[in-house]
């Protein structure tokens, strides 16, 4: 039974949630970014040099005789600078929010009543003194 409940305690764990919802969610993204590169770079800034090669889609493109497909290989460069870059800038924003809070000043509570008749006993102390 300890061995269950270790188990349930790790994957209930915060930081192993917060993974699994990223790695999620960067699939997805992932998916984005690959139509984007797809159906979108591809046919609107590829074309021309694509038509001036005879060819209709990115994975055309091959080294002659042999099977080595480095139009998917452009594509795939293409897709990482996409995610690479939107991460970069995911990250300043986070960091900038992150100095915003951590230069607010933090105002000091007001002293209490108790500090107040303390500080008042204090002076007259010190003024017999």
């Amino acid at each position: 039974m300890g061995f269950i409940k270790e188990f349930k305690e790790f994957a209930v764990k915060g930081n192993v949630l917060d993974l699994a919802i990223a790695v999620v969610i960067g699939a997805a993204f992932g998916a984005i970014v690959k139509s984007l590169v797809e159906d979108i770079i591809t046919p609107a800034i590829l074309t021309p040099a694509l038509k001036a090669a005879n060819l209709s889609n990115l994975s055309q493109l091959v080294v002659p005789g042999t099977a080595i497909k480095y139009g998917n290989f452009l594509s795939q460069i293409i897709s990482f600078l996409i995610i690479a870059f939107s991460l970069f800038v995911m990250i300043m924003a986070i960091n900038r929010f992150k100095k915003k809070e951590a230069v607010a000043p933090t105002v000091a509570p007001a002293p209490t009543k108790q500090e107040l008749l303390l500080e008042e006993i204090r002076d007259l102390l010190a003024k017999k003194a």
